[in-house]
Formats: structure tokens, C-alpha cells, sequence
């Protein structure tokens, strides 16, 4: 089918005007409206009217922000070269005597078993939606980074010098979450809710090629194992191949 008409109909998205933009598509569409057969242009109007099944989850989320992606991503992602999957940007690191922890750092590789992104940013034309974040410990048999991808993880709550410190998130500067209680994070006592799980009530969306922060601050090492190590996992939905 013709241009943005064609993009519309074909498009998997809830709201694709949002996607391309209804200022920049409306005039377009109409002028593909009007060159189809009047039995054609019946049925792409009865199509366009009809209500959508709304998405679910955080992909529901993620289509509400399709205006403040970068036109880039935009524009691949109503052409079908990008689409939007489950995504879990995760960071494990040793506490190693710190009160203050970073989770990305603009040195990090991108490791197995210890993060999936490298310089603490994403990859090219990945966008990500943070719908939740995911806050765990363990204790690694020694400071080894080998010893640290085999540590097993549980939930922070008996852990008080990890319960009752803050933690905040930003990216390029700019806070998503500020000076946090990391008892949001606590969730033993809750079968309805993945361990270590916090929902956030205000998703936000990161995109590529920005900085991530993510630190943690403790009030007290008090407590705490020397081979203590966090793992962090930014859960929600992102933009893939």
C-alpha cells in the first residue's frame, strides 16, 4: 500500500501516528487515501477506524514514549528494520570495601556473566524503557572475576547494610530515580512479586549512546561479607534488530 498509509496499516504499534508523527503524516495520508478506489479506500478507512487490541505490560509503556524517540529509531522502527523486545541491561559488581557502588562505569567491557553493555551505555539504535529494576546480592568466593560469574544471588532483606542503603539511577546527567530507599527492593514476604523486583510507577526511557548511572550507597559496611557482589538488572523493553 502507499507511504505513511501503507506504514499505518501494516504497523504492529497500538498508536503508530504517534510513531511517525501525526503532523508529519496526515497530509501524506490523505493523499494516499484519495488515489485508492473508492472499495479500497472504504476498506483502508474501516481498517484504520477499527480499535486495536492494546499491548500489555512494558511494551504498553514503551509505546506511550514512541514521540520522544530519536527520528532514527523512529524511522526504523515503521520500516520493520528495528522492533521491540524484553530487554535486561545487567551489571554485576564487587562491593569491595566501597560505601559508594557504581554499577556502570565508562571503563566497563561488555562481559558474560558480568554486564551486557560496555563504557555504560547502549549499543546503537537501542532505546530502552525502564519498566523495573532488579537489585540482588551474593557472596563470590573470592574478589576473581571468575569467582564473581559463578556467585549465586539472592534478595537483599537480611542483609541490612544493603536494606537500608539508597540507591539512584540517571542517565546523560539527568536523574530517573533519586535517593531511593533500597527497602523498595525487599521482597521476601511477597509471592505475587519476582524476588528483588521494584516496579516503577514512572518509567523512563534511556537512549543510546547516553550515559547510565546507577549507584548505590551504603550507610554501613557493617555486616557485610568482604566478598560481597551486587547484581543490577534494568528491566523493561527495548528497541532490537
Amino acid at each position: 500500500m502507499l507511504g505513511a498509509l501503507g506504514q499505518i496499516m501494516d504497523s504492529e504499534y497500538t498508536n503508530p501516528g504517534d510513531l511517525l508523527g501525526l503532523d508529519e503524516v496526515s497530509e501524506s495520508l490523505m493523499g494516499d487515501l484519495k488515489k485508492l478506489d473508492p472499495i479500497s479506500r472504504s476498506k483502508a478507512l474501516s481498517k484504520l477506524s477499527k480499535r486495536h487490541i492494546p499491548s500489555q505490560g512494558s511494551r504498553a509503556e514503551f509505546e506511550k514514549f514512541f514521540s520522544e524517540l530519536p527520528k532514527s529509531i523512529k524511522d526504523q522502527l515503521s520500516q520493520g528494520k528495528l522492533r521491540l523486545a524484553d530487554h535486561v541491561v545487567y551489571s554485576i559488581k564487587p562491593v569491595r570495601g566501597a560505601k559508594t557502588i557504581k554499577m556502570f562505569e565508562s571503563q566497563d567491557v561488555k562481559e558474560v556473566g558480568l554486564r551486557n553493555i560496555s563504557n555504560a551505555k547502549l549499543p546503537k539504535n537501542m532505546a530502552l524503557l525502564v519498566s523495573g529494576i532488579y537489585l540482588l546480592q551474593g557472596v563470590a568466593s573470592s574478589q576473581d572475576s571468575e569467582a564473581i560469574k559463578v556467585a549465586a544471588f539472592s534478595t537483599i532483606d537480611n542483609i541490612g547494610a544493603l536494606a537500608n542503603g539508597e540507591f539512584k539511577l540517571k542517565a546523560n546527567k539527568k536523574q530517573l530515580v533519586s535517593d531511593t530507599s533500597n527497602r523498595s527492593f525487599i521482597t521476601d514476604n511477597f509471592s505475587q512479586v519476582p524476588k528483588g523486583f521494584y516496579k516503577l510507577a514512572n518509567p523512563r526511557l534511556i537512549h543510546d549512546d547516553i550515559d547510565i548511572e546507577f549507584e548505590i550507597e551504603l550507610g554501613t559496611l557493617t555486616g557485610l561479607d568482604p566478598n560481597a557482589v551486587i547484581y543490577v538488572g534494568l528491566v523493561g523493553t527495548a528497541t532490537i534488530p
